[in-house]
C-alpha cells in the first residue's frame, strides 16, 4: 500500500516534510512513525523509486562501516602510535544501527533480506604499511569492540582469508592483513526501499518524480515548500511545521535556499568514482570479503581501494576501486550547473581556501580522470595479481559531495565526513557528506530529533530504548551488554551463521 498525493496544484499541509528517497528520509520518517505515529508525513523524491542515488547498491561501498577495515578511521599519529578512539566511535554508532534494523526486523516492519555476514579485511604491503597496521592491530585489539579482529604477515593464512589477494603475489613480498570474521555487507538500496515501503503502508505520503524546487519561511514559523510533478510539470505548495532535506548530494542547494544561517558557509566539492565489477562467475564465488588497503596520497576516503565482495538484490558480486574522477554533478542524475550554482558569497572564501590547501587532491583527481584501462587493470593487479582486464567492465559509481566548511583559521577546511546542520528553532534538519554516512543513519538521526524536536525528545526516550537496547551506553566500556546486543542481534539479522 502507498499513500496518495493531493492533487497537483493544491496547497497542502503537513507535520514533517522529507526530501529525498535515500536512507536517511527514509531513517527519520521511520523513528517518527514510532515515535510520533499520529504526526503526518510527506516524502518527496525526484526520481521514480527509492534509494537510487547515493544509497543504491552499485553506488554506496555497501559496506556495514564499523571501523574494522577501513584504516583511515585509524590513521597513525605524528610518533607512529595509532590511537583507537575514533574507530571506537564509529562501531559503537554501527551498534546503534544494528539495534535499530534488529528491532524493525523483529517487529515485521522489514526482512532481514539486506545485510549478510562479509569478513573484513585490511591488506597492506611493505614495510612502513606493515609496520603500521601492526601497531593498529595492537591498538584495536585490546578494545571490546575489536576483540575478535586477527592479524597476519603470514602468506599462507592470509591466503586462506582471501586467495585472490595472494595468487601470483611474489613470496618474498612482505604483506600484511587484519581481518575481522564478524564484518557485514548491507544493500543499503534494498533496506531504503523496504522502510519506505512500511511508511507508505503507515500512511506516509510518497511522492515520487517529484523535485523541491523552493522552501520560503512561512508567516506562522513553517516552511512553504514548492514542489514539482518531473512528469507533468504542475506545482504545488505544501505548508510544514519540520523539513529535513536528505537529498544526497542534492542537500547543499536546498540548505542554501532556506536561508538559514546555520547554512551560511558551506560549499560542496564534487567527487565521482568509478568501479570495475567482475562478470566471471568462477573468480565471483572464490572471494568472500570485503578487502581494503590504503588511500593513494591526497585522496579521499571514499576512494579507499578495496576488493569487495557484495550482495545487490541478493546476488553475489566482486568489485574492485573505485577510481576516482570528477563532475560538478551533485547527484548522479544531477545538473552540471550543480557546483557553479552552489557558489555564493559566503562560501567563495572557504572553496578558494579549500582549492588552495588540497593540491594534492586536485593532483590525484586528475591523475584518476586520465588513467586507461590498462591503468585501473594495473590498480586492481596490485590487490589481485593475476586479475586481467578481460572478465571485468567499468561501471559509473555514485556522486559524493564532500563538505567545505568555514575554519577560523584557515578560511575554509574540507571534511571527509558528514554534516548535521539543525535550524535553532528546530525547524530545519540537512544532512551533507559522505562515510560512513548510510551505516550510521540512525544514530545521527536520533541526535537530529534531540536537536530539532528538544520537548518532544523526553516523552520519546522510553520508546527509543526499546528500539534501540544500548542507547546511552557505550558498549566498549560494558562488555556484558555488548556480547547480549551482538547475540541479539546477530540472531535477528541472521548474521550468526
Amino acid at each position: 500500500m502507498t499513500a496518495q498525493s493531493p492533487a497537483e496544484g493544491s496547497a497542502t499541509t503537513t507535520d514533517v516534510l522529507l526530501i529525498g528517497g535515500g536512507i536517511m528520509s527514509a531513517t527519520l520518517g521511520t523513528f517518527l512513525k514510532q515515535l510520533a505515529p499520529d504526526w503526518n508525513i510527506a516524502l518527496f523524491e525526484r526520481l521514480d523509486r527509492a534509494g537510487l542515488e547515493s544509497s543504491d547498491p552499485w553506488n554506496n561501498a555497501g559496506t556495514g562501516h564499523a571501523a574494522l577495515c577501513e584504516l583511515n578511521y585509524s590513521p597513525a599519529g605524528p610518533d607512529g602510535s595509532v590511537d583507537p578512539a575514533k574507530a571506537i566511535g564509529i562501531n559503537e554508532q554501527f551498534q546503534v544501527s544494528r539495534q535499530f534494523w534488529s528491532f524493525l526486523v523483529s517487529q515485521g516492519h522489514i526482512s532481514n533480506s539486506f545485510i549478510n555476514p562479509l569478513p573484513h579485511m585490511s591488506f597492506v604491503w611493505g614495510d612502513a604499511h606493515a609496520d603500521y597496521l601492526r601497531r593498529r592491530y595492537e591498538s584495536l585489539s585490546a578494545q571490546p569492540l575489536f576483540r575478535t579482529m586477527e592479524h597476519s604477515e603470514d602468506h599462507s593464512k592470509i591466503a586462506e582469508w582471501a586467495p585472490l589477494i595472494m595468487e601470483g603475489r611474489d613470496a618474498g613480498q612482505r604483506v600484511a592483513a587484519s581481518r575481522v570474521a564478524g564484518g557485514t555487507d548491507v544493500d543499503f538500496g534494498n533496506l531504503t526501499r523496504q522502510l519506505v515501503d512500511h511508511l507508505g503502508a503507515s500512511g506516509v505520503e510518497l511522492n515520487f518524480g517529484h523535485q523541491v524546487l523552493d522552501l520560503t519561511r512561512a508567516s506562522d514559523g513553517g516552511w512553504d515548500v514548492r514542489v514539482k510533478n518531473r512528469a507533468t510539470g504542475e506545482a504545488r505548495t505544501v505548508h510544514t511545521r519540520f523539513v529535513f532535506i536528505g537529498g544526497g548530494g542534492g542537500a547543499l542547494p536546498l540548505l542554501q535556499r532556506s536561508g538559514i544561517p546555520e547554512g551560511k558557509g558551506f560549499g560542496g566539492f564534487p567527487v565521482s568514482g568509478q568501479f570495475l565489477r567482475c562478470t566471471d562467475e568462477s573468480i565471483i564465488s572464490r572471494h568472500n570479503a570485503k578487502v581494503y588497503g590504503q588511500a593513494s596520497v591526497g585522496a579521499p576516503p571514499m576512494s579507499v581501494p578495496h576488493l569487495d565482495t557484495r550482495f545487490v538484490e541478493g546476488r553475489r558480486s566482486l568489485l574492485f576501486g573505485p577510481y576516482g574522477g570528477f563532475s560538478p554533478k551533485f547527484l548522479k542524475k544531477g545538473s552540471l550547473l550543480d557546483l557553479p550554482f552552489s557558489v555564493r558569497p559566503g562560501n567563495l572564501v572557504p572553496m578558494l581556501a579549500v582549492a588552495k590547501d588540497n593540491t594534492s587532491l586536485v593532483k590525484y583527481l586528475v591523475t584518476e580522470v586520465l588513467k586507461t584501462r590498462e591503468g585501473k587493470t594495473g590498480a586492481l593487479q596490485e590487490y589481485y595479481p593475476e586479475g586481467a582486464t578481460e572478465g571485468w567492465e567499468l561501471i559509473t559509481a555514485g556522486q559524493r559531495v564532500q563538505v567545505i566548511k568555514k575554519d577560523p583559521k584557515k578560511g575554509g577546511i574540507l571534511q571527509f565526513g558528514t554534516e548535521l546542520i539543525t535550524s535553532a528553532d528546530g525547524t530545519v534538519g540537512a544532512l551533507l557528506g559522505a562515510s560512513p554516512g548510510a551505516s550510521t543513519a540512525p544514530p545521527i538521526m536520533v541526535n537530529l530529533l534531540k536537536r530539532c524536536f528538544p520537548k518532544e525528545f523526553g516523552g520519546w526516550e522510553p520508546k527509543i530504548k526499546e528500539m534501540i537496547p544500548g542507547y546511552g551506553v557505550k558498549l566498549n566500556e560494558n562488555e556484558n551488554l555488548l556480547e547480549e546486543l551482538t547475540n541479539d542481534t546477530n540472531r535477528v539479522l541472521g548474521l550468526d551463521g
